[in-house]
């Protein structure tokens, strides 16, 4: 293996440890009132770190009444709530292990995991879920129990989650519980966690084996590069804990006494910010895009005055976060101007997070660098991390007093990171997958004889820094053999307000094009403004005058990249709908599958490369 650079993550990982460590060390040392809040009757309420413990010890009696035992495989089909962490904890509690399955996967998606993973039960949160369930329960026969977190037990449930804490109360007593401890304690390191089916952009999904330690490992080395955190602090929980990212913040919040709030849904996160007022806040960037995109929206609708203002404002701390990122302390009148635009402007922003927040943490997808300048100007940090969910899943992350735009930040402890000679960032660690269930040709694929797990992307390090370019997959290589990275310049068209999706196209191609999905919300008021006529959205897109404006957006976006002329769009196709899961268009993660785009839409980009076309 040729290295082109190669990074230790600090001082080596700690002793290999379980989850089940992690929690009992917890529950040793904590018992927070709040360490979990839940929605009830239009209020957050609060469950302690005892009352948690006590539900997933309950939970891990129930299980083995039922007949599950160490090393069975059981499934999460749930939104986030306290049953998710009570049924994961209690399926981590008996060395069993659990297969959490994205909520909003149609049943046919649900079906594959299950089966592949020989799932002997399902825990569903409701009706809708439960529903899937019965779809396909004649095609999963491995499935024994299907347990219902919603009271009375929907169709296709065999059991409520109350029931099944009544039959592990039924067995509980002082000495149980101390049986359940020792017996948990007893889990190995390397004993499989979780089995998490990747969302893949093509393909069946793989089951990703995740051990104890491997996510253990990256809960403690986390720990050491974060700022303390204590019970003062509060997180929002809204990204599927289905998925590795929210799945090991959760354990990271909950051991380090944070408060962890679920939000009812990703549609009320705004106003779960105001009721809960969270100090930390991850998420994917598809957020931080559409708060963007809302602060320049009310910026431009408001009056002459408002918008001047905002742009002032904006200039100023654009120089502000010049001078802070270039390790310099602003003065004299930035300063004072800084401190009218933050009053004017910024602290409304804030406001609408709760006004508590101490940093954000974006991952899952590359973010604009754009768009994490503008809240680090307006006093709202993004720690940008990296890492995948063969990683469990963190690799590196920006720190708050270390960090850059654009980057994806330093190794955390006990990491390695090279840069292979065809530019692929490789790793290896405690934190990197057992392999993908079922599959040693796929992990052959991506474990190298050496332990370097190769991660698809391509990447470099800026002396301690690393920074994404782009996926390996996702290179577009046109008919002239020019090689074209699409995710920058796919992320800088989303931060037009206009524009709310924008995939390219153009592998093995004369050029590059791109499809564009428009921010109907600000396409049509502009059509408005313009006296244009239309009942359907279908109608606006064939109008020459909303193509023109388009065209004209998409021209303004290219030139502020400077992008080379072999990487410009040469043409682009408006399309009237948005991606979704349900189509199959992008993961449930909200990552465009590039290939099905490909597909769905092949009429589509095959007419915008007929007649003339710059090559």
């Amino acid at each position: 293996m040729t290295f082109l650079q190669h990074q230790h993550g600090g001082p080596p990982a700690a002793p290999p440890s379980t989850l089940n460590h992690l929690l009992f060390e917890t529950l040793d040392r904590l018992d927070r009132p709040n360490a979990l809040q839940v929605k009830v009757d239009g209020r957050f309420a609060p469950i302690s770190h005892r009352q948690a413990a006590e539900c997933a010890r309950r939970t891990a009696l129930g299980l083995t009444a039922l007949g599950v035992k160490r090393g069975d495989r059981v499934a999460i089909l749930s939104e986030n709530r306290p049953e998710w962490f009570y049924a994961d904890w209690g399926c981590l509690t008996i060395g069993a292990t659990d297969v959490p399955v994205y909520p909003t996967l149609p049943a046919e998606q649900v079906r594959h995991p299950l089966n592949d993973s020989g799932a002997v039960a399902v825990f569903v949160s409701n009706d809708v879920q439960a529903a899937k369930l019965a779809a396909i329960r004649a095609e999963v026969p491995g499935v024994k129990y299907v347990i219902s977190f919603a009271s009375p037990a929907p169709a296709g449930a065999d059991m409520t989650f109350a029931e099944l804490l009544a039959k592990g109360a039924a067995l509980d007593s002082e000495e149980r519980a101390k049986q359940w401890r020792a017996d948990a304690l007893a889990v190995q390191p390397n004993d499989l966690a979780t089995l998490i089916y990747t969302s893949g952009t093509t393909g069946l999904p793989k089951g990703v084996m995740l051990t104890h330690d491997n996510i253990a490992s990256n809960v403690r080395a986390a720990t050491t590069v974060l700022p303390a955190l204590d019970a003062n602090d509060a997180a929002l929980s809204f990204l599927p804990l289905s998925h590795i990212f929210e799945r090991t913040n959760s354990y990271l919040m909950f051991c380090a006494g944070v408060s962890i709030a679920y939000a009812e849904s990703f549609d009320t996160v705004p106003i779960n910010l105001q009721e809960v007022r969270p100090t930390i806040v991850a998420s994917v960037p598809r957020l931080y895009e559409k708060m963007y995109a809302r602060v320049l929206e009310n910026a431009l609708s408001g009056s002459a005055t408002k918008k001047r203002i905002f742009f002032w404002a904006r200039a100023v701390a654009d120089r502000w976060a010049d001078e802070v990122l270039a390790g310099r302390t602003p003065g004299g009148l930035l300063a004072l101007q800084y401190a009218l635009a933050q009053k004017l402007v910024f602290s409304k922003l804030q406001a609408r997070t709760g006004g508590r927040l101490r940093y954000f943490i974006s991952g899952g997808a590359p973010l604009s660098a754009e768009i994490n300048k503008f809240f680090f100007a307006a006093g709202l940090t993004i720690l940008e991390g990296y890492g995948l969910t063969e990683t469990s899943p963190v690799m590196t992350v920006n720190r708050p007093t270390r960090f850059r735009i654009g980057s994806v930040g330093l190794l955390i402890p006990g990491v390695e990171v090279a840069i292979a000679s065809d530019g692929e960032i490789i790793t290896r660690g405690p934190n990197v997958m057992r392999g993908y269930y079922n599959r040693p040709d796929a992990t052959a694929e991506v474990i190298d004889a050496d332990g370097w797990f190769h991660t698809g992307d391509i990447g470099k390090f800026d002396g301690e820094f690393l920074y994404i370019t782009d996926r390996k997959k996702d290179i577009i290589v046109t008919a002239g053999g020019k090689n074209i990275a699409p995710q920058p310049i796919e992320n800088h068209l989303k931060t037009n307000k206009y524009v709310s999706q924008a995939v390219m196209i153009g592998d093995k191609r004369k050029f590059p094009v791109v499809l564009l999905v428009p921010n109907w919300d600000q396409l049509e008021k502009w059509a408005g403004r313009k006296n244009i006529i239309w009942t359907a959205r279908a109608q606006l897109l064939e109008m020459p005058t909303i193509h023109a404006k388009m065209e004209k957006e998409l021209t303004k976006m290219c030139d502020a990249m400077g992008l080379a002329s072999f990487e410009r769009p040469k043409k682009f196709a408006l399309l009237e709908h948005d991606f979704s899961i349900e189509r199959g268009e992008l993961t449930p993660t909200l990552k465009v599958k590039r290939r099905v785009v490909d597909q769905s839409y092949k009429a589509v980009i095959d007419r915008l490369y007929e007649g003339p076309g710059e090559a």
